[in-house]
């Protein structure tokens, strides 16, 4: 057998290794993986670098299918070249399997990022490739000799539906603008979608849309071996990112769907399949794998062996020549080392309020110097919500020297790129206004998903930004964040409680949300009131019952209706001679994760009128207060006024806190 035909035998073998996943499963989608097998093939086993007894190895190629219902395309290609098994194959979409309905993050298997919402892995992986430029210059800054070890490639195949989300329109017009020359773009474009042909929508001008982005354009046949091979060889010298659109045939080799919609999310039926094979001469045995399709595919993961060890040998001496290379090195790979004293010891403040928006200003130039991973940006709102790190620069094309990131006004994107930050290895940060959330719960949730230890930042966290009304003021946005699984949510009274919320997030191997004031905030004297220290457990009691002897009331808030809560207790101990407890529970989630001991000594059962204030809809508090308790909240809209004013409007001062809670209670 010629070279050539174990080249077209180890394509048709993707084709049928995946169509055998979906019939097995009896669901999947069967129209990519037939009709993107030659671009997947050539990239795979002419350009990609990799090693599956590595595959961790920091320099090898990423390959992201940002159009994740291919799936299964995907699994063939990592069972060829040794990153799973035929068992895993067989799996496919069966419950805890490697081999999931839609890439899920597993580094182990060679599957670098969760994918499945379209454009959020095309999104994510501008993010890696801006991960690599950055590390990449980190090593330049050491000496030149050192900018090779991080040499590779971000892939990624792209589907008309990816171009059609607008979080990829905003994400690759940043890449264009940073000059982004190593990420390689592969439109798989084969003019359908699932309901129909493309032209139903999506008639624009791609090619001229990534143009005025500065993405270097190349157009190939998606079929013809030869042109894709040399698109990526250009692709691989190319001074800017580059988008490859290649013109496939969705279901290709299927008598009966090749080029229909109908082929993109269903099984094609046994009848189809076995057509397939007979039109291929392909074996009728399920998962098989022919000897010279092994030995070819084998032969590639040993090449890349031989590449992978040359590098590691650079690799070592390297670091044994440079100090500065190893100290690097070693921390960006190892956990954050961190204190909370580095914080607390630098605690100064001038005036008896402060925003906490303002407070992280302060605090996050202190974090900066000790946790050189730490790097992030807003949404064109860095002087507001107040995260530049005044002591260095913003990365910019061709000076990728920098920790501060310019955005731009692309809250979608924004947060996608911080995951693709956080799979590369930094400690990334985000930030814009909270009703903002919206445009960024896409890409948080996966962050939740993927357990990455990004950190979105949220100022304004409540009607009492003021002027600006409604349409900028959130009311739902908390709970929405709080409903996320996996995602921590502080919102943090006073800068001391700040202090610890911040400390978490920088530790916290999960993706943590802090939500602060545009207002300024009391600066709660710790002399009076108990330690902020209990924010590292969710919630803790801020101020303790007055008489000792008895608690007749509990009240609950968060953020800025803390410092109100305190008010309140005062006047129903002076008033009424209530003895009332405040607890302030900065974070739901991690005060629910502390033993159940502990929450009980914090909201004992036996009391039972429990109050909880929070400037946002009520619909998780009830949990909290009981069906007899008390919410104070917001669920409706809010208005333009100044903030001060919308207290009065909407309840939230002392008085009125005072006047309900007495009615309700009938004290």
């Amino acid at each position: 057998m010629s070279a050539q035909e174990v080249v077209n035998k180890t394509i048709n073998c993707i084709r049928i290794l995946a169509l055998d996943c979906i019939e097995e499963a009896k669901s999947g989608h069967p129209g990519l993986p037939l009709g993107a097998a030659e671009v997947l093939y050539v990239l795979w086993h002419n350009h990609l670098k990799f090693n599956p007894k590595d595959p961790k190895w920091i320099d090898r190629d990423r390959f992201i299918l940002s159009a994740g219902h291919g799936s299964a395309g995907l699994y063939a290609l990592l069972c060829l070249y040794g990153f799973l098994s035929v068992e895993d194959l067989k799996n496919f979409r069966k419950l805890y399997s490697k081999t999931p309905g839609h890439p899920e993050y597993n580094i182990e298997v060679g599957i670098e990022t969760t994918t499945g919402p379209l454009g959020q892995g095309l999104a994510t992986s501008v993010g890696i490739a801006l991960g690599a430029k950055i590390l990449k210059e980190k090593l330049r800054k050491i000496s030149q000799e050192l900018e090779d070890l991080i040499s590779h490639k971000v892939y990624v195949l792209a589907s008309d539906g990816d171009l059609m989300e607008g979080v990829t329109y905003e994400a690759c017009s940043l890449a264009g603008h940073l000059g982004l020359d190593n990420l390689i773009v592969i439109y798989d474009s084969n003019d359908v979608t699932i309901d129909g042909p493309t032209s139903l929508t999506f008639t624009e001008d791609v090619e001229g849309r990534f143009k005025s982005f500065g993405w270097e354009i190349l157009k190939v046949d998606g079929h013809n071996l030869k042109q894709i091979d040399n698109a990526l060889t250009i692709s691989k010298s190319s001074k800017k990112p580059v988008l490859i659109i290649a013109k496939t045939k969705i279901a290709r080799c299927s008598p009966n769907f090749e080029g229909s919609n109908k082929a993109h999310g269903a099984p094609l039926g046994e009848t189809e399949v076995m057509c397939i094979k007979d039109k291929l001469g392909w074996s009728k045995e399920k998962f098989y794998i022919p000897e010279d399709v092994k030995i070819h595919t084998l032969s590639r993961v040993k090449e890349l062996e031989i590449i992978y060890n040359n590098w590691l040998e650079k690799f070592n001496k390297l670091l044994k020549k440079y100090k500065e290379f190893e100290e690097l090195y070693n921390n960006f790979i190892k956990e954050i080392d961190f204190e909370i004293s580095d914080l607390i010891e630098n605690v100064k403040f001038e005036k008896e309020r402060i925003s906490t928006r303002a407070a992280l200003g302060k605090f996050i130039q202190l974090v900066a110097k000790k946790v050189d991973k730490l790097i992030g940006g807003s949404a064109d709102l860095a002087h507001s919500t107040n995260v530049e790190l005044k002591e260095y620069n913003y990365i910019q094309k061709n000076n990728y020297d920098g920790r501060n990131i310019y955005f731009g006004v692309r809250e979608h994107s924004m947060a996608a790129i911080s995951n693709g930050l956080a799979l590369f290895g930094f400690k990334p940060f985000c930030s814009t206004f909270l009703v903002f959330a919206d445009y960024m719960k896409p890409a948080i949730r996966l962050a939740a998903m993927m357990q990455l230890g990004v950190i979105f930042i949220f100022s304004h966290d409540s009607i009492f930004l003021g002027e600006d009304g409604p349409t900028h003021q959130p009311i739902e946005h908390i709970w929405c964040l709080r409903s996320i699984p996996n995602l921590y949510v502080f919102r943090p009274a006073d800068p001391y409680e700040l202090i610890y919320s911040l400390y978490f997030a920088i530790k916290n191997p999960k993706p943590t949300a802090l939500l602060l004031t545009r207002q300024e905030v009391l600066i709660i004297n710790r002399n009076k009131y108990n330690s902020a220290e209990g924010t590292l457990k969710g919630g803790y009691i801020i101020s303790n019952e007055p008489d000792n002897k008895r608690c007749d009331l509990i009240i609950i808030a968060t953020g800025s209706e803390v410092e109100l809560a305190l008010e309140v207790q005062d006047l129903l101990y002076k008033n009424d001679n209530y003895s009332v407890r405040v607890v302030s529970i900065p974070c739901l989630e991690l005060f629910e994760e502390q033993p159940q001991d502990y929450k009980i000594k914090i909201l004992p059962p036996d009391v039972n009128k429990v109050v909880a204030i929070e400037a946002a809809t009520d619909i998780g508090w009830y949990k909290y207060v009981g069906k007899n308790g008390l919410v104070i909240s917001i669920n409706n809209f809010g208005a333009s006024a100044p903030f001060y004013v919308l207290k009065e409007k909407f309840g939230f001062t002392s008085n009125e806190v005072y006047k309900k809670i007495k009615m309700h209670f009938k004290i």
